[in-house]
């Protein structure tokens, strides 16, 4: 592993860096922010996952999370969103290949190669930081935009046990249903459906649910809002009778000028789980 950057950053350290990755076939690169009290023992952790076209940067410039992190004195990681490098598989559009891994391990070429985002995200970059940092891996938390709130939810109900909390902003809700999922389903992992279930919240809810606390917000001026098919999820919470807090924010989009002003909020939300007794 190198380190890329480290800046002190609300009394804390957001680093960058970047590793060799077994999962992926290539170097990827990731921010961890560590609190203060980072300095005299572990942590809790608290994942963001970005969403279509980011890489590990966005977030980690963008949203805000590290001063609501810093109050709370929990660890923020901020992996990538796909694979990189000059022999990784790429696309002329923006919704398949580089920045857009959607979370998958991919069973089809030329995708096969590299495109292990599940395994790095739920495996390898956890061993990794566990072992290098300050961070409590009994206490983890999980958010993302977009196509990282699909990620988010999916591993959080596919993990069971791992994550005390998720939540998610303007999250794809049921990509098996949508046309912003369904290319990428089948390309990452081919045309037998039954497959796709296990990356699909609305699915999943339906199926297993999460054993803890649920948040997620969408604007109601989301330009991309019948691809994230919110009522999807909401119509599973509601079949399920799940804990979960859906809601629809008057005038905002899909941009991170949303994701900031209710991060707060999120961080808050993982910070009351992750210290639960």
């Amino acid at each position: 592993m190198k380190t890329v950057s480290e800046n002190t950053c609300f009394g804390g350290t957001q680093g960058v860096y970047s590793h060799a990755s077994d999962a992926c076939s290539c170097d990827m690169t990731f921010g961890l922010f560590l609190p203060e009290e980072a300095r005299d023992g572990p942590v809790p952790v608290l994942w963001y996952l970005s969403g279509l076209t980011c890489t590990h940067e966005n977030a980690m410039t963008k949203a805000g999370a590290q001063a609501w992190a810093a109050e709370h004195g929990i660890a923020l990681v901020f992996p990538d969103t796909s694979p990189r490098g000059e022999d990784v598989a790429d696309d002329d559009a923006y919704d398949m290949g580089k920045g857009a891994g959607f979370y998958v391990d991919a069973t089809q070429d030329p995708w096969k190669p590299n495109f292990n985002m599940w395994t790095y995200i739920a495996e390898e970059l956890p061993n990794l930081i566990g072992e290098n940092f300050a961070v409590d891996m009994n206490r983890q938390a999980i958010t993302g935009h977009s196509m990282g709130g699909h990620g988010a939810l999916t591993l959080a109900m596919g993990l069971p046990g791992r994550y005390r909390s998720v939540s998610a902003f303007a999250p794809i809700c049921n990509p098996a249903g949508s046309d912003w999922g369904r290319k990428q389903l089948q390309g990452y992992l081919g045309d037998d459906e039954s497959t796709w279930a296990r990356h699909d919240a609305s699915l999943m809810m339906t199926e297993k649910g999460f054993d803890g606390p649920i948040l997620v917000d969408t604007g109601t001026n989301d330009q991309f809002i019948d691809l994230l098919k919110p009522e999807a999820l909401a119509n599973a919470v509601t079949k399920r009778r799940q804990q979960a807090t859906l809601r629809l924010q008057p005038g905002y989009d899909h941009s991170y000028f949303f994701v900031s002003t209710f991060m707060e909020d999120h961080v808050a939300f993982h910070a009351e789980a992750l210290y639960a007794d």
